[in-house]
């Protein structure tokens, strides 16, 4: 893969580590619920859409369950079009502050490190 080939696909967000994934995707999927009840299929093409790789079912779905035990969101089983069924999942008042909840701690997670990285780089540089 060529460097440009490599930068590409992490903008679309096919090479992101996994345990950046693994440490975001709750709150992703919460977001993702955010505009009304989804099923797994089409959270998993939401997230995607917005660069963020191909999300397994099998890391999807048992987040999702453990949510509903949680009580973050609720599931209703909805008749297919010519199809089987789907599992529709939707936020709970409690899986909305949840989510409002972990979207600002993201913000401020991510200006502490912007923050740190930055004044690294600037420290570095005046050391020389």
């Amino acid at each position: 893969m060529t460097a440009s080939n490599l930068k590409q696909a992490t903008a679309e967000g096919a090479d992101w580590p996994s345990d950046w994934l693994r440490a975001t995707l709750g709150f992703l999927a919460l977001h993702a619920l955010s505009a009304g009840p989804s099923y797994g299929y089409a959270i998993i093409n939401e997230l995607e859409r917005n660069g963020f790789g191909t999300i397994k079912g099998g890391t999807l779905y048992p987040l999702l369950t453990r949510y509903e035990a949680a009580g973050l969101v609720t599931t209703e089983w909805r008749a297919g079009d010519g199809g089987p069924g789907r599992k529709y999942f939707a936020l709970t008042d409690l899986g909305r502050a949840e989510k409002n909840r972990l979207s600002a701690d993201w913000l401020h997670f991510t200006e502490l490190s912007n923050r740190y990285l930055n004044e690294g780089q600037h420290t570095k540089e005046t050391t020389r």
